[in-house]
């Protein structure tokens, strides 16, 4: 594997049981890489994660992570962040700090220099002397993420890093972890998060029941799949009737919320299709027309799949 390389997956089964839980992924992150993991809940995300940690082993298939030898420990070459936050409560920032330190294989002294770099990094060295649970969510965010880069990983594994924090928190997360990609470290992503994706990441990839379905530069996969289309949304104060869902649909919209927002994806101009909706009878609580985005990609991926899984039952 080129030394370039943080992360290579190739070719990757798993299954639980007799189910198949990963089928044949394909994955490289380059060093100083974002790439974002994109999915539904149950599509193999954080099985996918477990296997690259060690913890799923794969039926087929190989992973190779990065060995750094200007690294300080080179037994641990992974930092995971989980999505639950991963710190002792009742500790300060500095004594969790060095419990991580030690745990990942560091020397006192090497654990001290550590904590020194990493929180001049993640702008820390003023909050050391706080106890964790007197911090707000983005603070414990920014302080579980340090914990995992003590020893300097080669990959950085982020699981929904944003959850239940506020825009200013989510943007200093975000600033940190461009910090991090600036200095070589390849950053694994996962997240529902699509506007943080699309902005914050190299390349994205859409998980789908356990297959990378596509995977690229966000900007070239929204390029490919709608060139110079428009997105037109129309969310509706209820459920709408089975006769006005199909009213809709014969009109080119989808949906996968249940029926109350609406998509159609096109170059006819916003004008007319609102006066398409108005002749119908059709009164949206909210209409707005953008351009497609990775919300949109994934609306579509999703539909194809549901699509296809319809036609294999038929």
């Amino acid at each position: 594997m080129p030394r370039s390389s943080a992360l290579e997956v190739k070719g990757l089964y798993a299954r639980y049981g007799a189910r198949e839980i990963l089928r044949g992924v394909d994955l490289c992150i380059r060093q100083g890489e974002i790439f974002g993991l994109l999915g539904p809940n149950g599509a193999g995300k954080t099985s996918l994660v477990r296997a690259i940690c060690g913890r799923l082993k794969p039926t087929a298939g190989s992973i190779v992570i990065a060995a750094d030898d200007d690294r300080r420990s080179a037994s641990r070459p992974i930092g995971l962040v989980p999505q639950e936050i991963a710190l002792y409560p009742s500790l300060t920032i500095r004594e969790n700090l060095e419990v991580f330190g030690r745990l990942s294989g560091l020397t006192r002294t090497a654990t001290r220099l550590a904590i020194e770099e990493a929180c001049a990094a993640a702008h820390l060295a003023e909050r050391l002397h706080e106890r964790v649970e007197h911090l707000s969510g983005g603070w414990k965010r920014r302080v579980n993420i340090v914990a995992a880069i003590l020893h300097r990983p080669a990959l950085l594994i982020l699981d929904e890093p944003t959850v239940g924090v506020d825009i200013d928190a989510r943007n200093a997360l975000n600033h940190i972890i461009q910090t991090l990609s600036g200095h070589g470290m390849g950053v694994l992503l996962i997240t529902h998060d699509l506007h943080q994706a699309e902005h914050l990441c190299d390349n994205v990839g859409f998980l789908l029941d356990g297959a990378l379905d596509l995977q690229g530069p966000p900007q070239a996969l929204l390029a490919a799949a709608f060139a110079d289309q428009g997105e037109f949304i129309a969310d509706f104060s209820e459920i709408l009737s089975v006769n006005e869902a199909k009213m809709l649909q014969e009109m080119g919209f989808v949906t996968t919320t249940g029926g109350s927002s609406w998509h159609l994806i096109g170059n006819r101009p916003p004008g007319h299709v609102a006066e398409d909706l108005e002749r119908a009878g059709l009164k949206p609580r909210e209409m707005h027309f953008r351009r497609p985005n990775l919300d949109s990609l994934f609306l579509r991926l999703l539909l194809k799949q549901t699509t296809s899984v319809v036609e294999g039952a038929a």
